[in-house]
């Protein structure tokens, strides 16, 4: 089933603002809250949806690639939230702290306090560069790489103790996972919450570690990723891999691979937004003559006829011959330059004839009103 637009997800124009996006995102988000709407599938899926795309517009960079690429630029989407809990630790300025418990109240089915308690820390993103030909960037290509990362300790299974009853609760935060103070007097009282410093809000400590992570409940491996790239990407453009990136501290949700693409120099062709540029040198007398003349493609070969009376930068486009638009249908074109090849030596006899035909009348410059110049050329080229 194809994605929504995240803008009409979210109700708001693709101009909004950062302030505009997140009050969009608060409102759905006390909308369609599973407190509030206890047992409905539609609801808690819309819910969702929404953590979705206020993940992508509610960032700077992603907002940026999603707006230039769609939902190819950022991945395939968003993040995917299975988990209500990591939709309420991931935009904590949205759920956390006294006003989101105030408005649901703490008695009519709202979330615990205990519910401010997270698991681990999240591992930190990787970023690796992926240089990809034109020819593989024109199909799409499944690309293998190693890196080193972080993965979740198989002794311990991530959650850096002997065993599950290798912890104890608290005693700064009482298992809360969190420290509340308040500050201000008077009509300017407000409540400050921030994770334990203990226990980094996890609202346990370990009394006896792993003896193989240490406590960490991951170790660094060397891994092997597949990665599917997807045809028509571009010099620059990142992809996010979720889930691949390091593994938290102690059962913490992983980090993301962020995959930057980098386009090799091709031998032959040039690379201008979905279409390819070649430049073909013809001699004079195939462009009096006409001849039939075969170019490079990034599918192979392509052969093509030269109109006797070819000029020297007329423009030859071949229908799909270029790179497909990302997350669309069709592709671009090929466009070649022909380019009439003037001798820089000549033997004597060359020379005798060429002499001759300076005089005829046929080899003096007649451009008629129907030949386009230059900057017509090129006017046509760019639209």
């Amino acid at each position: 089933m194809a994605k929504r637009d995240y803008y009409e997800i979210l109700g708001v124009e693709k101009g909004a603002d950062k302030d505009a996006i997140k009050k969009a995102y608060r409102k759905m988000a006390m909308q369609y809250h599973p407190d509030k709407n206890p047992g409905d599938k539609a609801a808690e899926d819309k819910f969702k949806e929404a953590a979705e795309a206020y993940d992508v517009l509610g960032d700077d960079q992603k907002r940026a690639r999603y707006d230039q690429f769609g939902h190819a630029g950022v991945g395939g989407g968003g993040a995917q939230y299975q988990d209500m809990n990591d939709i309420f630790s991931q935009f904590g300025d949205i759920f956390g702290g006294t006003a989101f418990e105030s408005f649901f109240g703490n008695g009519g089915g709202g979330r615990s306090r205990s519910g401010g308690r997270r698991r681990g820390q999240r591992g930190n993103d990787l970023r690796v560069k992926l240089k990809l030909s034109l020819e593989e960037i024109s199909t799409g290509v499944n690309k293998n790489i190693k890196i080193r990362r972080h993965k979740a300790c198989q002794s311990c299974s991530g959650i850096g103790a002997h065993d599950s009853n290798s912890f104890q609760t608290c005693p700064t935060c009482n298992g809360y996972g969190e420290i509340r103070q308040q500050v201000g007097g008077g009509f300017f009282q407000q409540i400050v919450v921030q994770a334990c410093p203990t226990c980094q809000g996890e609202g346990r400590i370990i009394t006896k570690a792993c003896k193989v992570c240490n406590g960490e409940g991951r170790q660094q491996e060397e891994d092997n990723v597949s990665l599917k790239i997807p045809a028509g990407v571009a010099e620059g453009m990142q992809l996010s891999m979720r889930g691949y990136g390091n593994a938290g501290l102690r059962g913490g949700d992983t980090g993301d691979l962020l995959v930057q693409i980098e386009e090799e120099k091709h031998p032959h062709l040039v690379r201008e937004s979905d279409n390819v540029l070649f430049e073909l040198y013809i001699s004079i007398a195939d462009a009096a003559l006409g001849t039939s003349v075969e170019v490079p493609t990034l599918s192979g070969k392509a052969r093509f006829k030269v109109e006797p009376g070819t000029q020297s930068g007329k423009m030859v486009r071949l229908k799909g011959k270029g790179i497909p638009h990302l997350n669309n249908y069709g592709s671009g074109d090929q466009l070649v330059q022909i380019n009439v090849w003037t001798p820089t030596q000549l033997n004597a006899q060359e020379k005798e004839t060429m002499q001759k035909l300076q005089q005829s009348p046929n080899f003096q410059p007649s451009p008629g009103k129907s030949d386009k110049g230059f900057f017509d050329r090129m006017r046509e080229f760019f639209n």
